[in-house]
């Protein structure tokens, strides 16, 4: 599953007659004023909410690397309908001001999420599938804002790859071309879903800033299902501050009982001061257990050191009870696989039109058999985890007992006790293995952001058919994770970090995978 579109509802302000107006001033400056205006311009990729002017240089910067040059495959489809929204919005903003830090601007979300109503915006929602391909959803499900195999492959998406080295894995799990959007500046803000790692992994191998948020404090309406239990919805940026801005926008809340602070205010560079920050080395620092390479080991305790300098407490090791259950347990595979069967069918039952007949798991078993060459290629061609899926029975006694005892395995006996056990303010590991596990059966919140990179000379391993890892100049990431809504102190601990290292600006992507088109280039026709 791995598509991502330009969001419907927020296009980035430009109006057709301002372009046009900008491109004949231009024509009038002299050498030396063009170069000066085109010098202050920033750097799309690495412009900030804040300093974003113009849609038509993000679909340039597209059309390059998406399908061209490297053939990064991170976005499949694109919003018709956003130069006529920008000049709505534009216009919206003389008349009215901006609704908020992120009025206008653009944003990029996974192929699991709805855009707004069809009448509005025609774009599909298949999670990477053919089955869902021009599908109808009943507009009650609309809110303004199916697992696939394979290591950053859908069916119609193809294999994504990773901007930081050729054919590089851009993700461990089944996300990707989001991750390597926002990494390269195809879009200012994406928002993606985790259930287990899709948020905090991208995150981890693309060199952003990722939150995945406590279950149930962003809206899950209109989103493909995998489990209600553990699916949530957050940003993924290049700055914790983007993060930071996109995280708590009030379309994205799913009740008025979840706490609902400003993000932006947990933007604290001294936030580790007088904090103790523990680290669960057991199963989660084990590189048998995990399969890091061991240099990721090596960054990660440069970064102890860097959290203690900023003034933490660094509380090692600081164990989580239930580490060793969690690393051989399999009870999260059979909640999910219930949870998929059950929620994905009540999906395909809802629509009010699908032209590939899909109405059922056990029926898109059959249209990926019937359908190989857009379903099933050539080294894709395993549908292990949607017959496991169907072959569930619904919700009896063994689903409720192994939900019962994730939880305690996540929560009671794993993150709240440590924290209790150490008198700790948040766990902080390296994003890369088993990080996100505990937070995922828990119902938890992780934090993101850059670590370090692969250095030249790591040893290039296969992560799948098409793609490699680890490999030279790869992303790491480091995650903190904590308690339920413990979101704005996690935000603050990272931003610290970031802000105290700025590692992401430490290594950009190769050469062929960076756009060069520029703001200069749409604004002044040159």
């Amino acid at each position: 599953m791995r598509a991502w579109f330009l969001a419907c509802f927020l296009a980035l302000v430009t109006l057709q007659a301002a372009v046009l107006a900008a491109r004949l001033s231009a024509r009038s400056l002299l050498p030396e004023k063009r170069i000066a205006i085109r010098e202050s311009l920033p750097d799309l990729y690495e412009a900030s909410v804040v300093e974003l002017q113009v849609l038509h240089a993000y679909f340039a910067r597209i059309e390059e690397v998406n399908l061209q040059g490297p053939i990064l495959r991170a976005v499949i489809e694109t919003n018709p309908s956003a130069l006529a929204q920008a000049a709505a919005l534009d216009a919206e903003r003389l008349e009215t001001g901006p609704r908020s830090l992120l009025h206008g601007i653009p944003v990029l979300v996974k192929d699991n999420m709805l855009r707004l109503p069809p009448r509005i915006c025609r774009m599909n929602t298949t999670a990477g599938s053919y089955s869902l391909l021009g599908s109808v959803v009943p507009a009650e499900a609309v809110r303004p804002f199916p697992r696939q195999p394979g290591s950053g492959w859908s069916g119609r998406g193809g294999q994504c790859t990773n901007a930081y080295f050729p054919h590089a894995d851009p993700v461990l799990w089944f996300v990707c071309g989001l991750c390597v959007a926002a990494s390269i500046g195809l879009a200012a803000v994406t928002l993606g879903t985790e259930t287990d790692g899709s948020i905090t992994c991208p995150a981890n191998q693309n060199n952003l800033a990722g939150i995945k948020p406590s279950v149930g404090l962003t809206s899950r309406a209109g989103v493909i299902p995998i489990s209600e239990h553990q699916d949530t919805v957050g940003p993924l940026t290049r700055s914790m501050a983007d993060a930071a801005i996109a995280g708590p926008e009030r379309q994205l809340h799913a009740r008025s009982a979840v706490p609902r602070p400003d993000y932006t205010l947990a933007l604290d560079r001294n936030a580790f001061a007088g904090k103790r920050i523990g680290v669960p080395r057991a199963v989660f620092l084990n590189d048998s257990i995990t399969g890091n390479d061991p240099y990721v080991n090596e960054v990660f305790e440069a970064a102890l050191e860097v959290m203690k300098a900023l003034g933490a407490t660094v509380v090692d090791p600081a164990d989580l009870p239930s580490a060793e259950a969690i690393a051989t347990s399999n009870n999260e595979s059979t909640v999910l696989d219930t949870d998929f069967k059950i929620q994905l069918n009540a999906w395909y039952e809802g629509l009010l039109s699908n032209p590939s007949g899909v109405r059922s798991l056990a029926e898109l078993i059959a249209f990926d058999n019937a359908n190989p060459t857009l379903e099933e290629p050539a080294r894709y061609t395993d549908q292990s985890e949607l017959i496991a899926s169907e072959a569930t029975t619904g919700f009896n006694s063994t689903y409720y007992a192994a939900l019962a005892y994730d939880y305690e395995m996540g929560r009671t006996n794993g993150i709240d006790a440590a924290l209790e056990m150490y008198d700790l303010d948040a766990l902080v590991l390296p994003a890369p293995g088993f990080t996100t596990v505990p937070a995922a059966i828990a119902g938890y919140p992780i934090v993101t952001v850059p670590l370090g990179f692969y250095p030249d000379n790591i040893t290039i391993g296969l992560a799948g058919p098409e793609t490699v890892y680890p490999a030279p100049g790869v992303p790491i990431g480091l995650s903190f994770l904590g308690t339920a809504w413990s979101e704005f102190d996690l935000v603050s601990y990272a931003y610290a970090y970031e802000q105290h290292t700025h590692t992401r600006l430490a290594r950009k992507a190769y050469a062929e995978a960076i756009p060069t088109t520029q703001l200069w280039d749409v604004i002044y026709g040159a």
